[in-house]
């Protein structure tokens, strides 16, 4: 099950995430999203346990507690939205329509 870790810490790094969950199960992965050109914790992260039931437990247990004097939220992930690319024809600085089409 992939569950998501919001309000963390900027100090927080991948390894400690997955120690707040390894008492609860195995820990396939654990990783902390950060800034691409900063590479600064961007204070949410991912963590994925083999075990569904694990999962639940620790959801139930990890949310709402403090970490790093930061009271973290813990829940199911959900799946990413598709994105529409950039020329999406939607109206917009982008959207390719000339400034002068409408005016005459």
């Amino acid at each position: 099950m992939n569950i998501y870790v919001s309000n963390l810490s900027f100090d927080v790094h991948d390894e400690d995430l997955k120690s707040f969950f390894a008492p609860f199960g195995e820990v396939t992965s654990a990783k902390v999203i950060t800034d691409r050109a900063t590479g600064r914790s961007k204070g949410f992260g991912f963590v994925e346990m083999a075990d569904e039931a694990a999962s639940k437990k620790a959801i139930t247990e990890l949310d709402g507690t403090t970490v790093d004097n930061r009271t973290i939220s813990v829940s199911v992930a959900k799946p990413k939205e598709e994105r529409s690319s950039r020329g999406n024809n939607r109206g917009g600085f982008n959207s390719g329509k000339s400034y002068n089409e409408n005016r005459y």
